[in-house]
């Protein structure tokens, strides 16, 4: 398999450094119906606390309501946003909600803080849910999912199925994380008795453009995965797509690989209709896509 070796990597075991040019292999023709998008910003002045508290705390003030089935993201904003809302319960301020959990992780912030749970299936009815993002295109609201490492228990798949089936969706991200020519890797999921031919057609897809590391449950990182590779609790392998260079289009990036046999999913997700809440210091912005695109 054409993957670059490394003795290891420096902040991130799923991070590459940026390179100027462009995603260039791979350019599938997608036609855009132009979106409609609102956008607007909070107080320049964050008085309470962090702009990660400040983002959980405006998602549950403008977006839960008394009565609704909520989707509980996992990550740093996402723990807050839970914590907060179980203080609304417990002040009376909210009544009767129901929490649907993502992750082991949120389902145990949801019960230390009070919240009833449901167990996700099929047919729940979810009026709103709000996540973390790892990362968020710029323009489209595509988010990226599933760069933390999970629990033996946790699953990208049921992640994406309860953000799916919700009426509607914020994510949570930092300035940082919310740019045009995202950068950084997609998780893609594949069926462990194959993955290497997956992966080399992963490879052949984004030939120059991107590595490709199978990640481990223990260990560090690499392109086999070491001796422990991570198995979902669906039995799948998760590859890291890590992109040496700006991708032009998530969009495109996801389409390609659905193409591609033994990939079970992958992290990119495309909701509308859908808010971004970006945390910066300097205060709150908010987009929301209205219309979606025609792809």
């Amino acid at each position: 398999m054409r993957v670059a070796m490394a003795a290891s990597l420096s902040a991130s075991p799923y991070t590459c450094s940026s390179k100027s040019i462009l995603l260039r292999k791979f350019r599938p023709k997608i036609k855009f119906r132009r979106n409609c998008f609102r956008i607007s910003a909070s107080t320049s002045v964050l008085a309470d606390g962090s702009p990660l508290l400040q983002a959980a705390k405006h998602t549950v003030d403008a977006y839960v309501k008394s009565g609704m089935v909520i989707g509980l993201g996992s990550g740093q904003a996402s723990g807050m946003a839970i914590g907060y809302l179980g203080r609304l319960l417990r002040t009376g301020a909210l009544k009767d909600i129901v929490g649907i959990p993502m992750s082991i992780t949120s389902a145990s912030e949801a019960a230390k803080a009070g919240i009833p749970l449901d167990q996700f299936n099929d047919s729940s009815q979810i009026d709103f849910s709000f996540d973390d993002a790892d990362i968020m295109e710029e323009g489209t609201l595509i988010a990226v999912i599933g760069h933390r490492k999970p629990q033996v228990e946790d699953s990208i798949i049921q992640e994406k199925s309860i953000l799916n089936a919700s009426n509607q969706l914020a994510f949570m991200v930092k300035d940082s994380q919310y740019m045009g020519g995202p950068e950084g890797s997609i998780p893609v999921l594949v069926n462990s008795l194959n993955w290497m031919q997956t992966a080399e057609e992963i490879d052949d897809l984004f030939l120059g453009d991107a590595e490709v590391w199978r990640r481990p449950s223990i260990g560090h990182a690499g392109p086999l995965g070491g001796d422990f590779p991570f198995v979902t609790r669906e039995g799948h392998n998760i590859l890291d797509v890590i992109f040496t260079s700006p991708i032009s289009s998530l969009a495109a990036v996801a389409e390609s690989l659905e193409q591609i046999d033994g990939i079970v999913d992958h992290g990119v997700i495309s909701k509308f209709p859908c808010t971004a809440v970006i945390a910066s210091e300097s205060g709150l912005q908010i987009v929301d896509n209205l219309q979606r695109n025609m792809v």
